[in-house]
């Protein structure tokens, strides 16, 4: 059954995010399976707390199970340092 991951992250360092764990973590999208759905900057907040303004990806898996295959890997585990210190990230995974 499909999966999603779906993120939202409030940016410090555009740049610097895009230009390093963008397109690492992109890779592994790939290589593990998914599909990025959407990735937008400038969500707007309509009910509830939480990041008015943040980016948003979805990415979409063949099931929960190859989004955690992804998501626990150790190749993903370097990439995530990549974003040490330039956005604060929250991460759900939906369905599956």
């Amino acid at each position: 059954m499909t999966a999603w991951l779906v993120i939202t992250a409030r940016i410090h360092d555009r740049e610097a995010f895009i230009g390093g764990y963008g397109p690492a973590a992109a890779r592994l999208v790939d290589q593990y399976g998914g599909r990025y759905v959407i990735r937008a900057p400038g969500a707007v907040l309509l009910e509830g707390s939480g990041m008015d303004g943040a980016s948003v990806v979805v990415s979409e898996w063949p099931s929960r199970d190859a989004a955690l295959a992804f998501w626990n890997s150790p190749e993903y585990a370097e990439v995530k340092k990549l974003r040490e210190g330039l956005a604060d990230v929250q991460v759900m995974l939906v369905g599956g």
